[in-house]
């Protein structure tokens, strides 16, 4: 049946009606299960079409958003940053993609945004609106920022050797990264059981320098509860919760509203806790603890490193004042020796010469007695100026100018009662010798001969002793130092290497080229150090031996050492006159604690049958390595 066109004209818009609808609804299905927001807006910006997502982004039901203009859900700032991306695509024709917008939600949160847009045209090709895509990427957002701020952090962790410095860099980046209004590092003073603030940031100036001086128990607040559990610990509203501590904010005069503490703690403790304080935007949350634990984490032991290494700097501090102090009592104590034991040697010296002829002899065997204590106090006094290099010249500046003033009176009277005429002379001569300033020049010393004429010089030192003191020199090319520097090193290697042997033992004395210039050493194959010993042998007047062992018996005698100053004495020589010291040495095997005895003679040590017995049980190597004296020796000027 033929169909009239009125009636086929109804049935292909009925077609192209539900063809159209089909489609529609087929836009609408795709727009709502996008995951991404969707919307739509006029040219003057108002939202006219949008999905579901769109809604959940800005956290408000679909009334609330329809026909509303977008800068009602951002602030100022970043409704011109949309405003001006609007209008660049309206200018231009051409569409963005990476533009992010900061929105404001419902229920206050700030949420990012990533927007795309491009225009929408009528039929008529006639501009009408823009449509895009809205992507929430605040978590992103905050990820990447948190990252760059952890590695930020990481990387400049090293460069802050002080703990003041350091701890004020952590808190600042806490404060910028979770968006807070302060954030504070609390460490626990274990001595105390005491938390304190040694750093802290406020948007509030006056509290920031308050809190520095607060204290409060390790069991109090919530810092406590976290130094309990060990665990992070956030508190939406502090007034709600039964471990706010409020004397804190008492003493600062601030009001805390929420918080979040997070532990800092190495592997065997916690040594304190990370806080931020009125978070800005919104509650904190996973996320936050999660990025503060992981700051914690990071900067628990550079922290504890910066701490140990304040304590240390400190303690070198004291040590250094100590030793200064020490220096100004041995400087005084030396002034103070050398008068008296002067005034002594002299009037021994003449009690002697008064006594010549005499023939008792326990009144000769006193006197040598006394000579000798003093003697050795001289020595140790002699020993100590070398030491402390800065010698003090005030008493032989005030003696000579005295002595100076009083010639004619002192020459009257000496003359008058001694009938020596010459005896201001012999008293200027002796103040001088006392008391005159010297300074030890260095020159050029060829040490083999030098070593060999000295050890032949020094032989009937020790001739009372049956010990064996052998040389192996070979020609070496000269050194700069001062001659009577070398004296008292050689001297003192000696002297140390023949009171460490016993009787019946040997010490050898070697003079060759090494790596790096002529070497002295002196080997004995006495009782030698313990391992203890040799680490405090050069760091003071330590003495390897009991004092109590030595103190009866004349140098040289074995055990008869033991002022302690020689090796110090050589220490600080090297360090002026550019040697080098080296010791080698191994306790004897048959007594190997220090108070052990030898009984000074090979032929009466129980342990050795043979001399050969006793020089493979211990023994030490002192060895001098000089530098040539064309490498330190200065340059004559030639003009």
């Amino acid at each position: 049946m033929d169909t009239k066109p009125e009636e086929k004209n109804l049935s292909i818009n009925a077609e192209n009606l539900a063809a159209c609808q089909i489609e529609s609804e087929r836009y609408r299905v795709f727009i709502e299960d996008v995951a991404d927001g969707f919307y739509e807006t006029n040219l003057k910006g108002d939202f006219i079409f949008f999905n579901q997502a769109f809604c959940r982004i800005f956290g408000r039901p679909p009334a609330d958003m329809q026909n509303r203009h977008f800068r009602d859900f951002m602030d100022e700032k970043n409704a011109r940053i949309a405003y001006e991306n609007f209008n660049k695509v309206y200018r231009t024709g051409k569409g963005f993609t990476d533009i992010n917008w900061e929105i404001t939600r419902r229920d206050g949160k700030k949420r990012i945004l990533e927007i795309s847009a491009k225009l929408i045209f009528d039929k008529g090709d006639e501009k009408v609106g823009f449509r895009g895509i809205a992507r929430d990427v605040t978590e992103e957002k905050r990820a990447a920022r948190s990252n760059q701020a952890l590695f930020r952090i990481a990387k400049a962790l090293p460069y802050y050797g002080q703990v003041d410095r350091l701890l004020e860099f952590i808190i600042e980046e806490v404060q910028i990264l979770l968006d807070v209004e302060g954030a504070s590092v609390i460490l626990v003073d274990e001595e105390k059981k005491e938390f304190y603030f040694p750093a802290a940031t406020f948007d509030d100036a006056a509290a920031e320098e308050k809190i520095k001086e607060v204290r409060f128990p390790l069991d109090k607040g919530v810092a406590g509860q976290v130094y309990k559990t060990r665990q992070p610990m956030i508190v939406p509203d502090t007034a709600e919760s039964p471990f706010f501590f409020k004397q804190v904010d008492d003493q600062t005069h601030y009001q805390t509203r929420n918080m979040l503490d997070v532990p800092i703690q190495l592997q065997d403790r916690m040594i304190g806790v990370l806080c931020a304080v009125n978070k800005k935007d919104r509650e904190f949350d996973q996320a936050d603890v999660f990025l503060l634990s992981t700051i914690a984490g990071t900067v628990a032991l550079p922290i504890e490193n910066a701490r140990i290494n304040e304590a240390l700097k400190r303690s070198y501090e004291e040590v250094q004042s100590l030793n200064r102090a020490k220096d100004r009592v041995i400087h005084h104590l030396s002034h103070e020796l050398k008068t008296p034991v002067s005034v002594l040697a002299a009037s021994l010296s003449q009690l002697d010469k008064t006594s010549a002829g005499a023939q008792d002899g326990n009144r000769q065997r006193i006197l040598n007695r006394m000579q000798r204590n003093l003697n050795r106090l001289l020595e140790m006094q002699y020993e100590i100026e070398d030491i402390l290099k800065e010698r003090s010249y005030r008493s032989y500046y005030m003696l000579s100018t005295l002595l100076d003033s009083c010639t004619d009176e002192l020459e009257a009277l000496v003359s008058e009662n001694l009938c020596e005429v010459d005896i201001v002379d012999r008293i200027r001569k002796r103040v001088e010798a006392l008391f005159g300033p010297r300074e030890a020049i260095s020159e050029e010393i060829r040490l083999d001969g030098f070593v060999e004429a000295f050890v032949e010089k020094l032989r009937p030192r020790f001739v009372h002793r049956s010990c064996t003191l052998s040389t192996r020199i070979s020609p070496v090319a000269p050194i700069w130092i001062p001659r009577e520097v070398l004296v008292k090193i050689l001297e003192g290697l000696l002297r140390n290497a023949i009171e460490n042997t016993p009787d019946k033992g040997k010490v050898e004395v070697t003079v060759n080229t090494g790596l790096e210039g002529p070497e002295l050493a002196v080997q004995d194959y006495g009782i030698g150090i313990t391992k203890d010993n040799q680490r405090l042998i050069f760091e003071s007047n330590f003495t390897a031996t009991e004092t109590m062992n030595y103190s009866s018996r004349n140098r040289f005698d074995f055990n008869a050492g033991g002022r302690g100053f020689d090796l110090l004495r050589m220490k600080i020589f090297s360090e002026r006159y550019r040697f080098k010291l080296q010791m080698v040495s191994e306790r004897c095997r048959y007594i190997p604690q220090d108070s052990d005895l030898c009984p000074g003679d090979i032929e009466k040590c129980r342990h050795c049958r043979s001399t050969e017995d006793c020089f493979g049980s211990g023994g030490t190597t002192m060895t001098v390595k000089f530098f040539p004296a064309d490498l330190i020796k200065p340059e004559t000027d030639l003009n």
